[in-house]
């Protein structure tokens, strides 16, 4: 295929380039045959040719957790590879051929002389980059929040899993529970027991129901008073002891507590009335569990709401920040439970609330907090400070892992900058949480050594 200037009419974006300067690109140029399934350019490549498609198409994709995942595509008469003033200096991904492709290649040694000599073509060019930087850009921004919304519905997905299995589990408990209710009922209404009997029963019940004690016994302690408990019970005419005291001591009922039912009841009466005793304590510890697990389940949907501020316009309202934070740290409880991190908080009381848009804002705070963990190794401490510092709020999220090398420190804001795998993030997470910040007139600083990286944000409260 011989190339001319009225070939390279059929490409948009230099068409109306003049002839000479088109001219200019061809003598220049290389041309290039890619066939299906050969690399136009593979990751690590250096970005220092400028294509033109001619013929074919050729994708261009990047690795992810072990998969290729294809991120664009070009066509026949589309531009691609190094451009005028661009920074790329290194390929992130491959450009694999889907067909038989012809291409035109122009070194980036030769920019410097187009940039001087042929400006309608440098132009056109550079029209090009800006579009597709903005094009790229909004295309990762829109997959950081999808890697951010992912991660969140993962966390939530889990943390609502536990208390939903809890209460499926208590509640089939409960209905096996209660079957064996009319069985008990008959034994306990065949005993002759006299109105004062039955009052210092139900005086005794209603006192552990209505005033529960912290149960703080730790594991010995506990087994020895189950123990001493069940020796008790058998010694008292109790048949199937063992399986009571589990109960009695989950509502801190021990020997002496147990003692003072017997001494109102008669010797006859109170195998039953203890067992009776027992069967309403486990009613209520399942319907106790469901509760808790109810209210759980209840909690996390609140901090959902109070995350996402999905009852409130788009708007900037004046907000508490440490709402968010715990709201996000209540996202990310996974992760932490997973690591086995621990976390400070040093929240000022009375702090005063600046405007601003509550669910970007929350944003800002999963980025930080999630980098922070996933900083950290197993067992870190990760410290959150909230204060206020003269005309401004100030948020310190402080984490012990490794750091960040200080060769990074001036360029851990740029898009696509990441220290992680691929895979594992954008590099547009921190670039969005600048750019969030800055559209609420605050300021966010990193400062970094081994064992402590603190990034601070400052928001106006006016």
């Amino acid at each position: 295929m011989e190339v001319t200037p009225e070939v390279l009419r059929n490409v948009s974006a230099i068409s109306e380039v003049p002839e000479d300067q088109l001219q200019w690109l061809i003598d220049q140029s290389t041309l290039r045959t890619i066939p299906a399934g050969s690399f136009v350019f593979s990751r690590g490549d250096t970005i220092d040719q400028l294509f033109v498609l001619l013929e074919g198409t050729y994708e261009i994709k990047v690795e992810r957790n072990g998969h290729y995942k294809q991120i664009a595509i070009i066509r026949k008469n589309e531009i691609s590879g190094a451009l005028p003033f661009s920074r790329a200096t290194t390929s992130l991904g491959y450009g694999e051929a889907i067909e038989d492709s012809l291409l035109i290649t122009l070194p980036k040694s030769a920019f410097k002389e187009m940039a001087s000599e042929h400006f309608e073509l440098t132009e056109a060019l550079v029209h090009v980059m800006t579009s597709r930087t903005r094009e790229f850009a909004k295309r990762n921004v829109q997959e950081e929040k999808m890697m951010a919304l992912g991660k969140l519905s993962a966390g939530l997905a889990h943390e609502l899993n536990n208390p939903a299995s809890a209460m499926a589990r208590s509640a089939v408990a409960l209905k096996d529970h209660l079957g064996h209710v009319p069985e008990k009922f008959k034994r306990i209404i065949s005993i002759q027991a006299s109105s004062q009997e039955i009052d210092s029963i139900n005086e005794i019940l209603f006192e552990k129901l209505n005033r529960p004690e912290q149960n703080n016994m730790g594991l010995l302690e506990r087994t020895e008073k189950e123990d001493e408990l069940e020796a008790w019970l058998e010694e008292h005419g109790v048949e199937n002891a063992y399986v009571l005291t589990e109960t009695f001591l989950d509502f801190c009922m021990d020997v002496k507590h147990i003692e003072k039912i017997h001494a109102v009841t008669n010797p006859t009466s109170f195998p039953t009335a203890i067992e009776w005793i027992e069967n309403v304590l486990t009613t209520e510890k399942m319907v106790g569990e469901i509760q808790e697990a109810a209210e759980r389940i209840s909690a996390l949907v609140s901090s959902v709401k109070s995350y996402t501020h999905m009852d409130s316009a788009p708007e900037r309202n004046a907000v508490d920040i440490r709402v968010g934070i715990k709201s996000t740290l209540t996202m990310l409880n996974h992760k932490l439970k997973r690591k086995g991190i621990e976390v400070e908080k040093y929240f000022e009381e009375s702090l005063p609330e600046p405007k601003m848009m509550v669910s970007e804002m929350n944003q800002v705070w999963t980025n930080l907090i999630d980098n922070a963990i996933d900083a950290m190794d197993d067992r870190g401490k990760l410290l959150i400070k909230v204060h206020r510092d003269g005309a401004f709020v100030k948020t310190e999220i402080i984490d012990n892992g490794k750091g960040i090398p200080e060769a990074n420190l001036n360029t851990i804001f740029d898009p696509f900058f990441t220290t992680k795998a691929i895979g594992e993030g954008t590099g547009m997470g921190l670039e969005v949480v600048q750019r969030i910040v800055q559209q609420h007139k605050g300021e966010i600083k990193v400062s970094s050594r081994p064992g402590e990286t603190n990034f601070t944000v400052c928001l106006p409260i006016d």
